[in-house]
């Protein structure tokens, strides 16, 4: 969609600030995340693996990883704020088709 790229820049946005709050320096959290999204996109495009599977490859159980999905996967993450979200902008583009 039109407004996809936003929320990919949203993510590094917020990954930048978890990190800054987490004592990282703003430059090296800004680098981390830009290079996480590119890699990510990259493997997303050239691999043939689905996302979840992907996701999957890169995951140890019990992992720091592990930890991090176990909140961002859970009942009030990623999935429902992403969801709320997109249906927000349908919401608006249904409105603003109407003008």
């Amino acid at each position: 969609s039109g407004s996809g790229p936003a929320y990919v820049f949203a993510l590094a946005e917020t990954m930048t600030a978890a990190g800054e709050a987490l004592g990282l320096e703003p430059e090296l959290a800004a680098q981390l995340a830009r290079m996480t999204v590119a890699g990510a996109g990259a493997m997303l495009e050239t691999l043939p693996e689905d996302a979840s599977t992907l996701r999957q490859n890169v995951t140890s159980p019990g992992g720091t990883t592990a930890a991090a999905l176990d909140v961002l996967l859970g009942p009030d993450g990623l999935a429902q704020l992403m969801r709320s979200g997109m249906t927000a902008a349908r919401d608006r583009s249904r409105e603003l088709s109407k003008q």
